[in-house]
């Protein structure tokens, strides 16, 4: 069985960091990504999707360190779903795309990047480790 994302789009916002109990560094990513066609009148359409990524560890840290809202990444990871009860004892679920992977596509929306460090075409592991390959398309 395969559960395998594979996205492109823009970040709606910066990266939302927080810990769990045990320390571990959480990243909360969202997505945009778009879809253009058109309706039965010949009007051209958009419409927008927006997903919910996750990054943990070193992951997480260089979500923090590189990306700002307006960027455009490349994410891989696989679907998850989580449920849980509200304040309200209501029963909620979300569908998130746990991230493995993340390249940073163009400078638009430039974040903390250090000085003399080009950006482009960057990518990084779950585990933090630059990635040499290219995008796989």
């Amino acid at each position: 069985m395969v559960n395998k994302v594979i996205l492109i789009g823009r970040l709606g916002a910066d990266p939302e960091i927080r810990f769990t109990p045990d320390g571990t560094m959480v990243a909360n990513l969202r997505l945009a990504t778009d879809e253009s066609y058109k309706n039965k009148d010949g009007e051209k359409v958009q419409k927008t999707e927006w997903h919910r990524i996750v990054a943990f560890r070193k992951l997480a840290e260089i979500c923090q360190s590189y990306l700002t809202k307006g960027k455009q990444i490349y994410i891989e990871g696989r679907l998850q779903t989580r449920t849980w009860d509200d304040k309200d004892g209501i029963k909620r679920s979300t569908t998130e795309i746990i991230a493995s992977n993340m390249r940073m596509l163009d400078s638009k929306g430039q974040g903390k990047i250090q000085e003399g460090w080009n950006d482009q075409g960057a990518a990084y592991s779950e585990t933090g480790a630059a990635l040499d390959d290219d995008v796989p398309f």
